[in-house]
């Protein structure tokens, strides 16, 4: 509207400049043509209204308004003088709502979009955290707010108070614990020999990287037992035994009671999942749909020596070379290696393919 209304505003002022050069006779002509002209078309129009753009009105306000009543009402307009006068009233009350949004409220300001959002960020991420928390982290960050502010950000984003929301989910507390927790399942497969075979595996949550405990058609306890200790043995030659606090697993028969003595002597807790819940046990349940995805699916096992040459492979080809998304596309056992930057590497790429288990599983790596 603006925009239009600053065009008719300087294609006026021009055609008033047209009218600088002629005389009087000729602008009382133009007039009386232009005045025939608006009967002819209100003879035309008869009883149908004519309607005005709001740049129209404007315009018209801005020129006529000046003019005392009288004279409007000797002018032959479409409109009344009256309707002409309320354009005026309703083109000054605009510039006046205009101007008052642009002059500073009293009172205090509004707080910065930027500082709510950090204020939100903190009640959601510390869930033990009041108001008068949050307040003293602002205040170390330099950022200035009153504790009365704080709390009235949160109850507008409708953030109960901190007894009220301190509740730690199982995600929470399996993020929180990554770095501390083991997780364990059994997977059943057939060989071709139409044998059952049971495979006991365990991940570490915070690096992923799996562990292949063995494999067996008879997981009897002493067998479960056995696997338990050599797994122990595994991580305190490792050094990794005693930041495990916690092994999590299902229900299954198949696990001994003895095995929590065993894990509990090395100063590792057992953790039960509930009854039908595989999700509290979702990274291993992950890890199972990965293996029948990419190995067990697509091999023809012939017998339980073919499995764990198989398992071997794929355990290796999973620690040290494929990529995972919770580690930022590096592997368990491999850091990702520096970006290609210069050119010519770049345009003399030379890659090569490594196969595992007969081109079951393809490895590609840059030529030596």
């Amino acid at each position: 509207m603006l925009l239009r209304l600053a065009y008719l505003t300087v294609t006026h002022a021009f055609a008033a400049l047209r009218l600088l050069p002629m005389s009087d006779r000729d602008k009382d002509a133009e007039i009386l043509a232009l005045r025939h002209q608006l009967i002819v078309l209100q003879r035309q129009l008869g009883t149908e209204r004519v309607r005005f753009a709001p740049t129209d009105r404007a315009f018209l306000a801005a020129l006529l308004a000046p003019l005392p009543r009288a004279t409007l009402r000797r002018l032959r307009l479409l409109v009344s003088p009256d309707t002409v006068l309320r354009w005026h009233r309703d083109l000054v009350r605009g510039l006046h709502a205009r101007v008052s949004v642009t002059r500073r409220r009293p009172g205090r300001p509004r707080t910065h979009a930027s500082i709510r959002r950090l204020v939100v960020r903190l009640a959601r991420e510390n869930s033990n955290w009041g108001y008068r928390r949050i307040h003293g982290e602002l205040a170390l960050l330099g950022v200035k707010v009153a504790a009365s502010t704080v709390w009235e950000i949160l109850k507008a984003e409708g953030i109960d108070p901190a007894p009220e929301r301190t509740t730690v989910t199982w995600a929470d507390f399996l993020r929180s614990q990554a770095q501390a927790i083991l997780a364990m399942d059994f997977i059943e497969t057939v060989t071709l020999t139409g044998q059952h075979q049971y495979i006991l595996a365990a991940i570490h949550h915070a690096s992923r990287r799996i562990r292949i405990l063995g494999t067996t058609a008879h997981p009897t306890h002493a067998w479960v037992t056995q696997a338990i200790r050599n797994l122990i043995m595994d991580l305190e030659d490792a050094g990794q035994l005693a930041a495990i606090k916690f092994l999590i697993r299902d229900r299954d028969t198949k696990y001994p009671a003895l095995i929590d003595e065993i894990l509990n002597n090395a100063g590792v807790r057992t953790v039960l999942t509930a009854v039908q819940t595989p999700r509290m046990n979702s990274i291993t349940e992950r890890w199972v749909r990965t293996c029948r995805r990419e190995l067990l699916d697509r091999t023809l096992l012939w017998n339980e020596q073919h499995l764990r040459r198989a398992l071997h492979e794929y355990e290796r080809h999973y620690n040290e070379h494929r990529t995972h998304r919770s580690l930022h596309a590096a592997a368990p056992l491999r850091l990702l290696p520096e970006p290609i930057t210069r050119p010519g590497q770049i345009t003399r790429l030379d890659i090569r393919r490594h196969d595992r288990l007969g081109g079951v599983i393809h490895e590609y790596r840059h030529a030596a």
